[in-house]
Formats: C-alpha cells, sequence, structure tokens
C-alpha cells in the first residue's frame, strides 16, 4: 500500500527551490514545469537566471535578427549547448505558454499584447520518478504561476519575490541570511 500523499498536477506549476539546493545549477532558482508524467518524468525551464548575453551574441544568422536582442537565460544543466524559445502569456487572467518552440514562432510572439518570448540555454530534465523523490525530500516548493509572473524581473529576486507570496513560513525562509548557521 502507498502511503506517500498524492502530488498535486505538476505540469504548468512552479517549482521554487528549497535554500538547501545549494549547487549553481538550482540556487534559488524558480522552474516553470513545462511537461510531467510520473512514467516519463519531467521537463521545465528555470526562469531567473540570466547568461548575462542575448541571441545575436550566440547566433549571427540573419533569420534570426529579429530574435537578436532577446537575453538568453539558463534554462537548466542539460543540453546547455541547445538554444531553444519559449512564449510566456497573460490571457483572460490566466498565465499560459509555449515551450521549445521554433524560430518562425518565437517571432510570431513577439508582437501580441501581454507576451514575453524568452530564448534557453539548455533545460531542466528528470527522469522517471526523480522529480517526485525530491519533491517527497522538500527540495521543491510547488506553487501556481501568478499573472503578475510577466511584469517580475526574471532575475534572481524572481525566487525570493514569489516564496515571500505563498506563506508566513516561505516568507521567512526568503528573508533568511544564505548562511543561516553563521548568524
Amino acid at each position: 500500500m502507498n502511503t506517500q500523499p498524492a502530488l498535486p498536477e505538476l505540469r504548468q506549476k512552479l517549482l521554487l527551490a528549497d535554500p538547501s539546493l545549494r549547487d549553481g545549477t538550482f540556487n534559488k532558482s524558480v522552474v516553470l514545469l513545462a511537461e510531467h508524467t510520473p512514467a516519463e518524468g519531467a521537463f521545465g525551464l528555470i526562469l531567473n537566471q540570466p547568461s548575462g548575453r542575448t541571441v545575436g551574441d550566440l547566433i549571427s544568422d540573419p533569420d534570426f535578427l529579429e530574435l537578436w536582442q532577446l537575453p538568453v537565460h539558463l534554462g537548466g544543466p542539460v543540453a546547455r549547448d541547445q538554444l531553444t524559445f519559449s512564449a510566456f502569456w497573460e490571457r483572460d487572467s490566466k498565465f499560459g505558454f509555449a515551450t521549445r518552440i521554433a524560430m518562425d514562432e518565437a517571432k510570431s510572439y513577439l508582437d501580441q499584447p501581454n507576451t514575453l518570448v524568452k530564448a534557453f540555454a539548455g533545460y531542466s530534465g528528470w527522469s522517471e520518478g526523480q522529480l517526485e523523490e525530491e519533491i517527497s525530500q522538500d527540495a521543491w516548493t510547488i506553487t501556481d504561476p501568478k499573472t503578475n509572473l510577466l511584469s517580475l524581473p526574471h532575475d534572481l529576486t524572481l525566487w525570493k519575490t514569489i516564496m515571500r507570496e505563498i506563506s508566513p513560513y516561505h516568507r521567512i525562509l526568503a528573508d533568511a541570511p544564505d548562511e543561516i548557521l553563521s548568524n
């Protein structure tokens, strides 16, 4: 008999790294979980790790000219040598997105209102059961993306901003010093 509580539907959720995840990749990361099935694993993108580069820094092909100004974010530790595009939008007070879209589709989203197009180097991936195990060990806080996600800075401050909105306990976590035991 399975004694673990059932996980909520994880697809389209935000995963906020627990402060104990201090490795360089997931330290205070906010991951949008785009795909998830317990049998096949999960695919997500870290939203708050800008690389300091733009698409134009990485691709000089004139076919990408309209996308050259897009900042490139580090999407995760897997396939960092691959660049992908995603679009995020707010419509009718609901958050939506399309990940791993082609260049032409990314261009089509550029002029749409309340839409953010982003480029990612790499992605975050979990094999079958791996994410569920990490969640059972409290490595991630799960929350729904709010429509204001598009208006927030997608940098290292995003983790703290979202974490503070979840609950009083999470506000304490967000405001705690990085080296809490050294105080």
